[in-house]
């Protein structure tokens, strides 16, 4: 992904529902003018959350998911059913798509209740106009539309807009530093490493320095001491990956403010505070707790690999207790929070800000702590309270 691109995590998640065969995937070609979803007569086409992102004028950058019938059957059903409903807590716009000429019924319903509960903008859009006559008096959040003869599709776009939430323009670092200021980015190049790019966290930091008139200098943390060297006396701040947290922090003199990724990603999506309560909860373990380690995304998992293998390492080092480690990594995240004491999430940047808060919220809820893999990590090799404090926050 290029440095202009949209992170799908920053985009509008647009979310259609339905039964079977209402039209859901038919609609959601229609509105996007493309065959983005398979469709057929046979019911239950859809099986899996499909997901597009897209520019969609007049929205601009946003994500596409066509859902599984919310009255799927069987045991597979329930299953699908299931994950239609996660599919809520990163959705920005709900699409409930039902039929023309009859009242809601009780799926339609309690779908339509979860969606409320959770807060989320929605628009019921009858299908099928061109078939059946409407007599009900519709809202200002309700349409006609027909996907097969193209019937009030643009109409149903501007609804859309109407009610699309206003984007929150969270700063990463630009509020923390000035036109002219000198940061540098410590981003290590292992084996774990992208091949050919940097991380997300890495492009979006650097995107907010420059758009800030500030300037960025990027290095490996082989070069840091030299790299400060050359920069005496002019760096503002240094941001580091975690995995190398231990070392920089020996390299950086303590006069200049030292943080990580992953900590200025937590400040970005709004659990910071919660992150750094919560990692408290790390000395407090004892033998045989579980402890469930969280990655928002989905990759080939390294033999070092920082979620699977040190993170735990350092944990079992850092409490001298036999720990139990569970895992998850990309839509897949526990409801039920009863058997874990602490849950340890990535910086959640291909995330959004709606489906982060409410991961967090999720542990909250069940009295879990929720810390993510920065604060942690800062947290276990003793520079917690110097990581965090060029954001502002004092221990």
């Amino acid at each position: 992904m290029g440095l202009n691109d949209t992170p799908m995590a920053n985009r509008l998640h647009i979310a259609f529902f339905g039964k079977r065969n209402a039209g859901k995937s038919s609609l959601v070609n229609a509105v996007t003018n493309q065959n983005l979803a398979i469709i057929s007569d046979v019911k239950g086409t859809t099986t899996d959350p499909v997901y597009k992102t897209m520019e969609l004028l007049p929205l601009g950058p946003v994500v596409i998911i066509d859902t599984a019938g919310i009255d799927d059957e069987g045991e597979l059903g329930k299953l699908r059913v299931a994950k239609t409903k996660q599919v809520l807590n990163k959705t920005d716009i709900a699409i409930l798509v039902t039929e023309s000429g009859r009242a809601l019924d009780k799926d339609e319903k309690e779908l339509l209740e979860l969606i409320k509960a959770k807060e989320i903008p929605y628009i019921i859009a009858y299908n099928k106009a061109d078939l059946e006559e409407n007599t009900k008096e519709l809202s200002e959040n309700e349409i006609l539309v027909s996907a097969k003869e193209k019937l009030n599709i643009e109409e149903l776009k501007e609804l859309i807009g109407k009610i699309k939430p206003q984007a929150k323009e969270n700063p990463i670092v630009s509020d923390l530093i000035e036109k002219g200021d000198i940061i540098v980015l410590v981003c290590p190049i292992d084996a774990a490493a992208p091949k050919g790019r940097l991380i997300l966290p890495q492009q979006q930091t650097i995107r907010d320095i420059l758009d800030s008139g500030a300037i960025s200098v990027v290095c490996k943390d082989t070069e840091l001491a030299e790299t400060l060297e050359k920069l005496k006396g002019k760096v503002k701040m240094v941001i580091t990956d975690s995995q190398a947290f231990a070392t920089v922090s020996k390299i950086v003199p303590e006069d200049i403010p030292l943080t990580s990724f992953s900590i200025i990603m937590a400040r970005y999506k709004g659990f910071l505070d919660c992150a750094v309560e919560g990692v408290r909860a790390i000395m407090k373990l004892e033998d045989g707790d579980k402890v469930l380690i969280s990655e928002g995304c989905t990759h080939h998992r390294q033999c070092e690999d920082i979620g699977s293998v040190k993170i735990p390492r350092l944990l079992k080092k850092t409490t001298g207790k036999n720990i139990e480690f569970v895992t998850s990594s990309g839509t897949e995240f526990p409801v039920d929070f009863k058997d874990y004491k602490l849950v340890i999430h990535c910086g959640g940047c291909m995330l959004s800000d709606r489906e982060m808060k409410y991961r967090m919220k999720c542990a909250m809820d069940a009295n879990v702590p929720f810390t993510n893999y920065g604060i942690a990590i800062a947290y276990m090799t003793g520079i917690l309270k110097r990581s965090v404090k060029p954001l502002n926050i004092e221990l």
